[in-house]
């Protein structure tokens, strides 16, 4: 069984605030993965760097993570789901998660694994996904 690691577990990797070898839910679960969402977060990340050595060190860690955790692509299946979730939030008028959570949350859906995050409290809104937190 897998999982989907989303972006703001890495960013709280990179600034120190937890350990991807001390997480529960990636010790109990077999493979990880990542959305190509969470690379173009990831990226977007590198070119906002303050400075030129915060931007090198981030390079290297983000290279570390697409080199190492294989990509789930947004294929035809997963914009179907997306579209889904997209007009329930539209039609509920509940307030939607950002477009990018809603993206990664379609692909995890998809693919039937659940997310981990440290946001827990957006993606829980979200039918049909399950919801783990580091």
């Amino acid at each position: 069984m897998g999982l989907i690691i989303d972006t703001n577990v890495f960013i709280d990797a990179e600034q120190g605030r937890m350990h991807l070898t001390q997480i529960p839910a990636l010790k109990k679960h077999r493979e990880a993965f990542i959305s190509v969402i969470t690379i173009s977060e990831l990226l977007a990340g590198v070119h906002l760097a303050k400075t030129i050595d915060e931007r090198i060190k981030r390079s290297a860690f983000v290279q570390h993570i697409i080199a190492t955790i294989p990509a789930l692509d947004f294929d035809q299946a997963v914009a179907k789901t997306y579209s889904e979730l997209h007009v329930y939030f539209l039609t509920s008028r509940k307030a939607a998660p950002a477009i990018h959570d809603l993206q990664i949350s379609a692909t995890a859906i998809t693919y039937g694994y659940p997310v981990l995050t440290s946001n827990s409290a957006d993606f829980k809104k979200i039918p049909g996904l399950e919801v783990l937190s580091p």
